[in-house]
């Protein structure tokens, strides 16, 4: 078999089946990487033609045209107009929506202008049929001078023939759709000439959009500053022009290939859209489906997130016995394996999270639930498809955060990212319960509505209200200001998913985070155990020592001692002097060095806090919540002789964790999903910050 010779790229509007298409086309052979030089997603693929005949396929992102309004849709003209690009196509397959093709043309006729190689893969002509649009296709293939093959992305119908259409295509140069010398002609001819180009249509495109063009040098882009000014080039003037034009170039193209008769009465997705985008109704029903997502990444996960969780127990427990004890087991143990588990254990929850957000996608509701909920986010800088990522952070920041792929906008999906983990994750349930049943009494009021649980919901709250508020806050920034989004998105029909596809996404997501993500947290896993297991000098063996001395003097049992020494060494670690040199930053707060520890190693996950509290009281790791509160109960305050964990020191430690950085799974995927460490690290002390100060007030006015 060959090797693939030839580039394929598949471009079209959003919603069009483009990527159903491209699933069709590649299944497993997929391919996720980043468009050189943005952090924009590329999904590349092999396809076999035939037995001996492959070729690669770029699924590019969604656009409405070449004119770009985001960076996703920047790099669909980046591609298609440099022609030194190495994902410049050799063809190039037009995805378009039978249903809407007036409108999908518009694209189409745009990359058939650049004479770049074009066939258009009618999709979804049996729903539009059933709507009422009748089509000749003999007569349309003529009138776009190219060829067209029907097909269906959601079931492979015509799969075979665009096969055969790549294998058999030569391609002749339709006539232009727009003539852009008729509209700007002294500049088009300069531009040719400076760039040596042989197409119109390229040269108006360079005029366009040379400004955010980085193949361009500073000299070339001089040159088109002062040619554009001399002949007094106005892009949105220029662009309004070419769109009528072209709308009447297709509109005579579609005459007699194309007819539609509207069948009687309303459609089944007009008489849906009256009820699931109702002002009233529409919000009901998406904070019921709201509910049932929650509670099946919140609780129906917990099944699986157990059998993990068992199994890499029972795995440590077994290589332990069967390895000789030492450095190196305790470290694949209780560093890698322990990290590799902190990996594994969140699968379920970001399985299940894609598996209804692909559920929602493919039957066509999620593009209501984005209008629905435009109007309401658009007030805090945010828009419509921040809804799901912001609700899903309440029960994991981590599938919460790769849920927002779904954001077309990078600046409105960056800030979706930035303020996601201030909502409470799950994580943090047993460290709010510990703190808050040491400090709120267990009462009641009618019966049935609980203090704590009022304390747990306002926690909640105000995590909700800081996400909002900090959008809110960077929407008045300049930076963000100056690159304000519009929310356009088309409401396509309703569907039964196609289950291929929503299997692909997951497989898809849950690869990304376990082979990316994960790398960083078991390497995070790793420092933070060596930090809790080492110290410097003989620090550890005179901890010891000590140890082991005072559990004599105090006559305790086996155990009682084991948890003793543990304590001591963890104080002697690393990590305990990490505490203990924190300790004048957060001494303000509240906390001392034995609270420094737990922040740091908590770090791993928020749960973390009560295993490291339980060492810390020489408790035991294995003990309950309950234990762990009522050694904390009992805990002096050196000071002052009195209880340490007051009203005052707990709710600063409470506001302390509801503000700061989840958890280095959070920071990981955060890494991953804007492919550097900018944004992680502004995160990260924006919300340490944020934590402190807000800690700092409440230490300060109640301590």
């Amino acid at each position: 078999m060959s090797q693939p010779k030839l580039t394929v790229a598949l471009a079209g509007n959003p919603n069009a089946g483009k990527t159903s298409l491209f699933n069709q086309l590649t299944g497993l052979n997929q391919r996720i990487g980043n468009f050189p030089g943005v952090t924009v997603e590329k999904k590349t693929g092999t396809t076999w033609l035939n037995n001996n005949t492959a070729c690669n396929v770029t699924d590019l992102p969604g656009t409405y045209s070449l004119y770009p309004k985001s960076p996703d849709e920047q790099v669909v003209f980046d591609v298609l107009h440099n022609t030194a690009d190495p994902l410049y196509p050799d063809i190039v397959v037009v995805v378009a929506d039978a249903g809407n093709l007036k409108r999908n043309l518009l694209l189409f006729t745009q990359i058939a202008d650049l004479q770049i190689p074009v066939i258009l893969a009618l999709n979804m002509v049996d729903l539009a049929e059933k709507a009422g649009c009748v089509f000749d296709l003999e007569v349309l293939k003529q009138r776009l001078q190219v060829p067209i093959v029907r097909i269906n992305g959601r079931t492979g119908e015509g799969l075979t023939d665009l096969k055969q259409a790549i294998l058999k295509f030569s391609f002749v140069p339709p006539n232009p759709w727009f003539r852009p010398e008729d509209a700007a002609p002294e500049l088009v001819n300069k531009v040719r000439d400076r760039f040596n180009l042989d197409n119109s249509y390229r040269a108006f495109q360079l005029a366009h959009q040379y400004r955010s063009m980085s193949s361009l040098s500073a000299a070339d882009k001089h040159f088109l500053d002062d040619i554009t000014l001399r002949y007094e080039f106005r892009n949105l003037s220029f662009q309004a022009a070419e769109t009528i034009s072209r709308y009447e170039a297709i509109n005579k193209a579609l005459f007699d290939a194309m007819f539609i008769t509207p069948p009687a009465g309303s459609s089944v997705t007009e008489r849906l859209d009256k009820v699931l985008t109702h002002r009233i109704w529409g919000y009901l029903i998406f904070f019921g489906i709201l509910t049932v997502l929650f509670q099946a990444i919140f609780s129906w996960a917990s099944y699986p997130m157990d059998l993990i969780d068992t199994g890499i127990g029972a795995l440590n427990t077994w290589l332990k016995g069967v390895l000789p004890a030492g450095p190196a087991t305790d470290l694949l143990t209780d560093g890698v394996i322990a990290g590799l588990g902190g990996v594994l254990i969140f699968i379920p929850q970001i399985a299940l999270l894609f598996a209804f957000i692909a559920v929602l996608e493919e039957s066509g509701y999620m593009a209501r639930v984005m209008f629905i909920m435009d109007r309401v986010m658009r007030k805090f800088g945010l828009n419509g498809r921040s809804v799901v990522p912001l609700i899903s952070g309440v029960a994991c920041a981590v599938p919460a955060i790769m849920a927002t792929r779904s954001i077309d906008n990078t600046r409105d999906r960056l800030v979706t990212i930035f303020v996601t983990p201030l909502m409470s994750c799950s994580a943090r349930i047993p460290v709010y319960t510990v703190l808050i049943s040491l400090v709120v009494p267990q009462q009641f009021f009618f019966g049935i509505i609980n203090l704590q649980g009022l304390a747990m919901m306002g926690l909640y709250l105000l995590g909700f209200l800081a996400a909002v508020g900090s959008a809110w806050l960077l929407k008045q920034m300049a930076v963000t200001k100056a690159k304000r989004s519009f929310f356009i998105m088309e409401l396509p029909s309703y569907k039964m998913p196609r289950w291929g596809n929503v299997g692909y996404t997951i497989a898809d997501k849950v690869k990304a985070f376990v082979f990316e993500a994960g790398k960083v947290i078991v390497a995070i896993s790793v420092i933070l155990w060596v930090l809790a297991t080492y110290g410097p000098g003989d620090a550890m063996k005179a901890a010891d020592d000590k140890a082991e001395a005072l559990a004599k003097t105090q006559n305790l049992n086996d155990t009682q001692k084991e948890n003793l020494i543990a304590a001591g060494r963890l104080e002697a670690s690393y990590a305990g002097h990490f505490g203990k040199a924190i300790e004048p930053i957060i001494r303000p707060l509240g906390f001392d060095w034995k609270i420094g520890i737990a922040l740091i190693t908590s770090f791993a996950a928020r749960e973390v806090f009560i295993g490291t509290m339980s060492t810390i009281y020489s408790i035991g790791s294995d003990q309950n919540e309950d234990t762990v509160r009522e050694r904390m109960a009992a805990e002096r305050d050196p000071l002052t002789g009195g209880p340490m964990y007051t009203p005052a020191r707990s709710f600063s430690l409470l506001i302390f964790y509801v503000f700061a950085m989840q958890c280095m799974s959070t920071l990981a995927v955060t890494y991953r999903e804007t492919k550097g460490w900018k944004y992680p690290l502004l995160q990260t002390f924006y919300m340490t910050g944020l934590a402190w100060v807000a800690s700092l007030a409440v230490w300060q006015i109640f301590g």
